[in-house]
Order: structure tokens, then C-alpha cells, then sequence
């Protein structure tokens, strides 16, 4: 597996594109040496070929038909390695000199040239041989066929063809190697790069990519991260010192006025000052609540506090919230179904995941109407342990579904019920923590009511399992602190 992942490498495909382009010139160059060489060699071979011929011609010319036979039949006696090939005959193929019996069976060409073999067919009696001829006519009706054996011509050409394709062989296997080394080591340093990105993702913002010092490209690619990793913890911390000084400047005035208006309250008699009153407490605890809320996501998205992620029941919690919520639905007159496996766990934090599954059960039944349908289920699929809240509410378009976790973002139909669109931006957060995956996906297949399904993938927990790694938790609220049910419904 790490070897596949290793080849699907763009480093390692650049590498095979080199290899690819250098195995190329290899190619054409030995192609090129080969068809010099072997031209050369035949090359060399025709003209002794024509050499011999002239010399024949020449004393068929002083002496005639008996000197040029006279010459065939010397020139055979002093080459008994029979590397020169004579044959002359008749006009009818009846031979007069020679060292070949019969007339070669082979193509010839329209220049006279003609490649045959050496065998029984022709009269030879040594081993199988390849020989090259010229054929012409010589004046009185004689045909003359002057050749050369071309068997070690052959044999070289063969070895030198063997050569070349060992040699890409190797230069190919050479490459790959070269190329699977390189990508390998360059492929180490990205993944370094990688590593070190997940974790500081993950909430580790004080890690750093490490450098080598040789100022190559990947380290100076690696210090204009780190610049840029120091300018943005720069300006997170930026952002929460404000978040902070609003927590302490603007949260204390807000819960005085919060309780004064409450004492406003218990102490006016006039029915219509009580009902403003009334109204104004509402509108205060809307206001503290959407202000914690925005507090606890960006502590979860930007600070965190590293706690250690235990092992959690998740059937147990998710019965624990649905019980909370139950009589709440009933209010309702809604349909609650669960449909929970008590053996599920997964590792985590129990306060966040707590406050993540009672957002979705509460978003359910305030957006599904009376006598809808409200079904939370808890189940294991392989490695993973899913939980799932569906309802028979109003739905979220597809156009719109990336767009829920975003803070404040609220879908058109939802507008005119009670919230403020920090509740799916929450439990983005803390699935997020939790290494999970959210995915939104419609309940029914009704147009008017699709209703809205929403599966969160996490990985199970099971005893031995090596535990999860770079994550940041917090608390839910404050030290000191608890999250009510109303706060959480307030979301």
C-alpha cells in the first residue's frame, strides 16, 4: 500500500516522465550508432564485393572466357574458408567455375544484390551460412554471381542489437530506481511538511516545519511557512486577546443588566411593564447565550486546552441526551424513535460530545412540527461509529448545505424561529476535534418535506487501539461553569 502511494507521487511521476524523456535519447542514440555501424559494415562489404567484381571483369577482359574462369578457380583454391562465394555458369545455369553448385534462391534486388543462405539447396557442404551476392551477365550469355559470406556480419549486428537492448533495459531499470529513489526522498520531506501541517491544523500551533540548512528549495519553502505560520499565530492571538477583553469587559455588564431587569421584573405591578420587562430578559439571555456561544467556538477553533481524550460511551451519552430531550418532543406530540447500540465508544470528550448531540436533537425537534418524526440512531460500521439524528422537519436545500456551519448563516424557512445560527457551527467544531465527518443528506424523498438527516462519522474506539493524536478539547463553558438545556436549545 505504501508502495502505491509511494508511485501515485507527483514527484515520482515527474521522475518517470524524466525517465521516460532520457530513456528516449538513449534510444535514438544507440539507434543512431547502429545504423551507422551496420551501414558502415555492409557498406564495407559491397565494395569488396564490387573490388572482386572489377578485378574479375578486368581479366575477362585481357584473357577471356578461360582467364576469367582460370581466376574463379584460383581465387576458390586460396580461400578455403570459402569467404568469397563464385559461382559461373551457362546461359541454361550449367556451372563452369565456382564453389557453389546451384544458382541461389533469394530476393534479389533490381540493382543485382541478393541475400541467400548457405545450405544443401546451393551445393554447400560446410555449416549454414549467410552470404551477400551481385549478380550480372557477362557478354557470350554467362551469368556471374560474385558474393561475400556475410555470417559473422550478421552475428555481429545480432550482438551489437543484443547490446542496445540490454543496455535500455538497464538504462530503463536505472532510471526507475533513480527515479523511485528520488521521488522516495523527496517524497520524505513533503510528508514531513504534511506531518507537520495536520498537527499544527490539529490545534498544535507552536510546531514548526524543520529544516535541514542546505537553503534549498524545500527549506526555504519551509521558513516562508514558518513566517507565515508566525503571522498568523501573531494574529490569532491578536483576535483572542480581543475575544478576551470582550469576555471581561462587555459579559459582566451584560449579566448585571440581565439581572436588573429580571429584579425590574419581580417588582413592577402594571401588566404592560411586566410583559416589557419580560421581553427584555428574553432578548438579554438571547444575547449572553449567542455571546458564549461564539466564545466556545473560537476557543475550539483557534485555542483550545490539550486534554486527554478518553474513552467514551457513545450509546450511553446519546441515551442520556434523548432522554433529556424526550419530554421536550413529547410537548410536541412528536414521534421519537431510537435506535441506539450501547457497545458503541469512540474517544473523546464527553462534554463536548455531550453538547454536540444535544444541539443536533434540539435543532430536530425545534424545526420538525407537531406530529413529525424525530429518530436518533447509534450504530458501528467498520472501524467507525456513526451517529444519526433525522426528522421530519422543513429541510436545508442542497445549495445551502455547505453553507449551515458557517456562524450566523441561518436557511431562509428557519428565519422566523428562535436562534442565531451558531448551533451547526458548534458541532462542526467539536466534530472537527473529534476526528468525525459530517454529512447532511435529506430524510424523506417528499419535495414539500424532505426533512434533514445528519450522520457524523467518528472513529471507534476499541481497548488497545492506539489512541487519537493532535487534537485539542475544551470544556464546555467556562471552569465553573455548566450549559443548561435552555443555553443549548438558545443556539
Amino acid at each position: 500500500m505504501k508502495l502505491l502511494s509511494q508511485l501515485r507521487t507527483s514527484s515520482f511521476q515527474l521522475a518517470l516522465l524524466y525517465m521516460v524523456v532520457f530513456a528516449t535519447s538513449v534510444f535514438l542514440l544507440l539507434a543512431f550508432i547502429y545504423w551507422r555501424t551496420a551501414g558502415f559494415m555492409t557498406a564495407q562489404t559491397d565494395e569488396t564485393i564490387e573490388a572482386e567484381i572489377a578485378g574479375l571483369a578486368e581479366q575477362y577482359r585481357g584473357s577471356g572466357i578461360n582467364g576469367l574462369i582460370s581466376i574463379i578457380r584460383e581465387r576458390v583454391a586460396r580461400d578455403p574458408n570459402a569467404k568469397s562465394i563464385y559461382l559461373l555458369t551457362t546461359d541454361d545455369f550449367l556451372k563452369l567455375a565456382g564453389n557453389i553448385e546451384t544458382w541461389p534462391q533469394g530476393s534479389r534486388s533490381e540493382s543485382g544484390w541478393i541475400n541467400f543462405t548457405l545450405d544443401d539447396s546451393v551445393g554447400w557442404t560446410g555449416p549454414e551460412r549467410l552470404a551477400r551476392a551481385r549478380i550480372f551477365e557477362v557478354q557470350g550469355g554467362l551469368r556471374l554471381l560474385v558474393g561475400r559470406d556475410v555470417d559473422e556480419l550478421t552475428n555481429l549486428k545480432r550482438l551489437i542489437e543484443g547490446a542496445i537492448n540490454w543496455g535500455m533495459g538497464i538504462t530503463l531499470a536505472l532510471a526507475l530506481l533513480g527515479g523511485f529513489l528520488m521521488s522516495r526522498s523527496t517524497t520524505r520531506r513533503i510528508e514531513v511538511i504534511n506531518n507537520t501541517s495536520r498537527r499544527i491544523m490539529n490545534g498544535h500551533l507552536s510546531l514548526r516545519i524543520p529544516t535541514r540548512g542546505t537553503d534549498d528549495d524545500f527549506d526555504q519553502l519551509a521558513e516562508n511557512l514558518n513566517q507565515m505560520l508566525d503571522r498568523i499565530v501573531y494574529l490569532m492571538e491578536g483576535i483572542r486577546h480581543v475575544s478576551d477583553s470582550i469576555a471581561h469587559d462587555l459579559r459582566t455588564p451584560l449579566t448585571r443588566l440581565r439581572n436588573q431587569l429580571e429584579n425590574t421584573l419581580m417588582s413592577v405591578d402594571n401588566d404592560e411593564a411586566r410583559d416589557q420587562a419580560a421581553r427584555a430578559v428574553a432578548e438579554a439571555d438571547q444575547l449572553l447565550a449567542t455571546f458564549n456561544a461564539l466564545l466556545r467556538i473560537a476557543r475550539l477553533e483557534t485555542r483550545g486546552n490539550a486534554a486527554d481524550m478518553k474513552p467514551v460511551s457513545l450509546g450511553e451519552l446519546v441515551t442520556d441526551a434523548c432522554e433529556l430531550y424526550e419530554a421536550l418532543a413529547e410537548d410536541k406530540d412528536q414521534q421519537f424513535e431510537q435506535s441506539v447500540d450501547s457497545s458503541v465508544s469512540i474517544e473523546g470528550d464527553r462534554d463536548l460530545l455531550f453538547q454536540m448531540v444535544s444541539n443536533l436533537i434540539d435543532n430536530a425537534i425545534k424545526y420538525t412540527p407537531e406530529h413529525g418524526l424525530i429518530r436518533v440512531e447509534v450504530r458501528k460500521e467498520g472501524d467507525d461509529a456513526i451517529f444519526e439524528v433525522g426528522d421530519s422537519g422543513i429541510g436545508i436545500p442542497d445549495s445551502e448545505k455547505d453553507q449551515v456551519f458557517q456562524r450566523f448563516y441561518r436557511v431562509g424557512k428557519s428565519r422566523s424561529l428562535p436562534g442565531n445560527g451558531l448551533g451547526l457551527s458548534l458541532v462542526s467544531a467539536v466534530a472537527e476535534i473529534h476526528q468525525g465527518v459530517i454529512r447532511l443528506s435529506d430524510h424523506f424523498d417528499d419535495p414539500e418535506c424532505p426533512g434533514l438527516k445528519v450522520t457524523i462519522s467518528m472513529p471507534a474506539y476499541t481497548p488497545g487501539r492506539k489512541r487519537l493524536k493532535d487534537t485539542q478539547t475544551l470544556q464546555a463553558g467556562e471552569p465553573g461553569e455548566s450549559t443548561s438545556p435552555g443555553e443549548l436549545r438558545s443556539l
